[in-house]
């Protein structure tokens, strides 16, 4: 937070938002009568947050895992497939994101840097970063332990066509640019289990830190993807650098989803659901 006041003055918005909403349990699509294809049970607790994902990019690159390792804590181990990790690259805007019964939803732009990752029982996202078009949405995702960036984002619609502008302009962050035009080429699948395509979308929970000591964790759950082929024009690519990573001068994999509607339980330190998994 920027500093105290304003983390108080953010506190006493969002209870006054969910003492507002307390009684109004607005309608959200069924989104966890589709469970079959869950690699584990849903969590036993309610789902807390609701978010609909548009317009989603999937840019990936496989890299050696001995580039990555570094870079994640020792507790977690590095997901692989046929020996390679990848770094993904996920542009995409959101709406309707809000806690659950609170109706007052937000809409912003989002952009994620990861890797796959896994623990005894789990395999999920390990997030490098997630920039993102909100103050308040990267104020109170810091405070949980995601390490957020502000960003100037712009998505432009043309067509089936996505022109997406990403800078981070986080105050003593390392700078970080994305600038592409993306479009679906062909019709909608499901990715099968055991293929690529399948190990690098369906995950259901995430692992990320803001500092080394710091290691969070969180379940998610949606449908299974509607998977499209994508058409990229890649202009400006920086988001691996503040990690030292440098990409493949390679063409990526690049699937497109035009929606997906999602729930997420709280985000928790990893020591205190190590014991379940």
């Amino acid at each position: 937070m920027r500093n105290r006041r304003e983390f108080l003055e953010l506190s006493a918005m969002m209870v006054t938002t969910a003492t507002l909403g307390a009684a109004c349990s607005l309608h959200v699509p069924p989104v966890t009568d589709q469970i079959s294809h869950r690699p584990w049970p849903l969590p036993q607790t309610r789902w807390i947050m609701f978010m609909r994902w548009h317009d989603l990019l999937f840019l990936h690159w496989a890299v050696r895992p001995e580039l990555l390792r570094p870079l994640i804590p020792r507790e977690i181990e590095l997901d692989t497939f046929d020996g390679w990790c990848w770094i993904g690259i996920v542009p995409f805007h959101m709406s309707g994101v809000r806690p659950r019964y609170v109706p007052m939803p937000f809409s912003f732009p989002e952009l994620n840097i990861r890797t796959y990752v896994k623990t005894p029982g789990r395999s999920g996202v390990w997030f490098f970063s997630l920039d993102a078009a909100s103050w308040i949405a990267v104020r109170v995702a810091r405070w949980l332990g995601l390490p957020y960036y502000d960003a100037r984002m712009t998505v432009q619609l043309e067509g089936d066509a996505v022109h997406y502008q990403s800078m981070r302009v986080h105050k003593k962050a390392a700078a970080a640019e994305f600038r592409a035009s993306y479009r679906p080429t062909g019709g909608v699948y499901h990715a099968a289990p055991g293929t690529l395509d399948h190990w690098l979308t369906e995950r259901y929970c995430l692992y990320a830190a803001v500092t080394p000591g710091q290691v969070v964790y969180g379940e998610i759950h949606h449908p299974p993807w509607p998977l499209q082929p994508a058409e990229v024009e890649l202009r400006v690519n920086t988001m691996a650098q503040p990690i030292g990573i440098e990409l493949p001068d390679t063409k990526p994999i690049s699937h497109f989803a035009r929606l997906q509607e999602v729930v997420a339980w709280p985000i928790v330190p990893l020591d205190r659901v190590a014991s379940t998994h």
